[in-house]
């Protein structure tokens, strides 16, 4: 499989507390698509994400903000990145509890299961970020709620 190795400096999304690198090749042309999930290696810090067109010249790399983290670099900085496409199945690991709340109503295991890879990471991470019981639990309810209502992502 064919990888990409290139330096690039952090950009800072303009409405958001967002990171994100520009790919320097064509997309299209690499990969015969325009969207295209990727293995990425970021100053050694390994992290599964998406190019994708928003407007630009170029496709985008999300750097979120757990990897700028991890590296200790902010928008404004460089970094060493190694990208390859990314052909493994994208699979969350539910927690027990949450699984069986959302099951008790079909509906809305549904709609979780309809999510995006990414959406799905986002909820049970903040789930299982609580740092207390009383935390997960209201987390819980609320995520069942936010399920319900068709929203994306937690709060």
């Amino acid at each position: 499989m064919k990888k990409f190795e290139f330096d690039a400096v952090i950009n800072k999304h303009k409405n958001l507390n967002a990171g994100y690198i520009d790919f320097p090749y064509n997309v299209k042309k690499e990969f015969n698509k325009n969207r295209v999930k990727v293995k990425a290696i970021i100053d050694g810090c390994i992290y599964r994400g998406s190019l994708v067109k928003m407007g630009g010249d170029c496709h985008w790399l999300a750097i979120t903000r757990e990897v700028r983290n991890a590296i200790g670099k902010n928008p404004g900085d460089k970094v060493h990145v190694i990208i390859e496409e990314d052909t493994e199945e994208r699979i969350v690991d539910v927690p027990v509890d949450f699984e069986k709340l959302m099951k008790k109503e079909p509906s809305v295991f549904e709609y979780f299961n309809s999510l995006a890879f990414t959406h799905k990471k986002e909820y049970v991470r903040w789930i299982v970020e609580a740092k207390r019981e009383e935390t997960r639990n209201k987390r819980l309810s609320k995520a069942i709620d936010m399920l319900k209502a068709r929203i994306r992502t937690p709060d």
